[in-house]
């Protein structure tokens, strides 16, 4: 570890996308208070997910990293959670299964209670409000007071978190992610659908796979009746991220037990900022988001600072280009990556690249350009000679109409039946399932 880096030297950096407390001493006591809480993850696990992406590096694992765009304490209760994790279950099923390849899942989940805003206002019914940025820093309420930045929320989000862990780790170890019962996994709600039949297709070949092999005693019931699954967030509240960094009890480095791993988002990657500054010093696989702005000389300048020996895993590259500049920026990119001989992960956000305003002033996304930026992506990888490793959704498995388009055919005047999201739209359960099938299908021809 860096001789100079502490979880406190961000501190002396410029620090962006961080709300304004009017309380600093309620602030401090709420970080020395956090510090003192138990973590939430555990540097074994950490390991783990960075050992399992080394091999996503080569092309031996997929990843898959989905969840809500901004997390909100209402949806810590038990169907919300549950059907986020029945749709991550789902797409991983249909790609291991048709691809052949085993999925790394990766929650946005536990963790991602704040969000950066492009503006510190907005205006609600004609008043000017501070920006709504998530659960852990102020209310989406339209009342002035509740739009303040408030200590006692980051608190609560810790728990909030805690208490989404605790349920994850029951549902990923306590039988129901067993792959005899997939059953467990529908959505009450789903629609008939192509899809929807070619699942039940699928999940009864898995079924009669399994009945095969546990006829000869060929199956290892440890892997059936369980799985892993990882929770990540974008490390923004650096607060919060101070506060969740411990020491190892092995060796002289600094790990984030907030979360396994955590990603720096594009607007906050600024090499002389404080977010690069803190997360230059964690041993947790680090994500950057990069659009088409980034440079292939600051982007090798940016893995220099963040991975200056360069190991493998460590390093997850999220590109959200937008579908109209994959084939004109990423190939540079790659190329810079490889000529540096530099570790990372690639994976592809065709999300935040693709995000429009209707006439009516809906944010929405449309579902033919998140398939574009994904084809065009994983098609350039191939052609370069590189690794599409992974994709980051966000997503949900509630019935929202908020992104258009997809076989369930959503348009504009369809988006205010169901739009429920706090910020930026999901995929829904429909189009969640769409995309995956359609994902299995590069995998296998790849």
């Amino acid at each position: 570890m860096n001789n100079n880096w502490s979880p406190l030297s961000w501190r002396t950096k410029t620090a962006l996308q961080q709300p304004e407390y009017k309380d600093k001493d309620a602030l401090n006591k709420t970080i020395s208070e956090l510090k003192l809480l138990p973590p939430l993850v555990f540097e074994k696990e950490i390991e783990d997910l960075k050992f399992k992406l080394r091999l996503a590096e080569k092309g031996k694992m997929f990843i898959i990293q989905g969840g809500d765009c901004v997390e909100r304490f209402a949806d810590c209760n038990e169907k919300t959670i549950l059907n986020k994790m029945k749709i991550l279950l789902q797409m991983s099923m249909i790609i291991t299964y048709t691809a052949k390849i085993p999925v790394i899942k990766i929650g946005r989940i536990a963790g991602e209670y704040s969000k950066p805003r492009s503006n510190e206002f907005e205006t609600v019914n004609g008043i000017d409000l501070p920006s709504y940025r998530g659960d852990s820093i102020n209310s989406y309420r339209h009342d002035p007071s509740k739009r303040e930045a408030q200590p006692d929320r980051i608190i609560r989000g810790y728990f909030h978190a805690a208490a989404t862990c605790n349920y994850i780790r029951s549902i990923t170890r306590g039988g129901f992610a067993d792959l005899r019962t997939p059953s467990n996994w529908n959505i009450e709600f789903a629609r008939e659908t192509v899809t929807s039949g070619e699942y039940r297709t699928l999940i009864a070949n898995v079924i009669n796979s399994i009945e095969f092999l546990e006829c000869f005693d060929g199956v290892n019931n440890e892997i059936i009746n369980c799985t892993d699954f990882y929770i990540s967030h974008e490390g923004l509240l650096l607060p919060y991220e101070e506060a969740m960094t411990r020491k190892s009890l092995r060796q002289n480095e600094f790990y984030n037990l907030g979360a396994h791993m955590l990603w720096i988002g594009e607007r906050t990657r600024d090499i002389n900022n404080a977010h690069v500054e803190y997360f230059r010093g964690i041993n947790n696989p680090v994500g950057i988001k990069i659009s088409s702005e980034i440079t292939p000389d600051e982007l090798i300048r940016l893995l220099n600072i963040l991975n200056p020996q360069n190991n493998s895993g460590k390093i997850c590259l999220i590109t959200r280009m937008g579908c109209k500049n994959v084939k004109k920026y990423l190939p540079d990119l790659i190329h810079r990556v490889k000529k540096e001989n530099k570790n990372v992960v690639w994976i592809c956000d065709p999300m935040h690249g693709n995000t429009t305003l209707t006439k009516q002033g809906i944010k929405t996304r449309d579902f033919k350009d998140i398939l574009q930026e994904l084809t065009d992506t994983f098609l350039v990888h191939k052609t370069n000679d590189s690794f599409m490793s992974g994709v980051h959704f966000e997503l949900t498995g509630e019935r929202v109409t908020e992104c258009i388009g997809g076989a369930i055919n959503i348009a504009e005047e369809n988006l205010e039946e169901h739009y429920e999201t706090y910020c930026d739209p999901r995929l829904n359960y429909d189009q969640s399932m769409e995309i995956s099938f359609l994902l299995a299908k590069f995998l296998k021809n790849a």
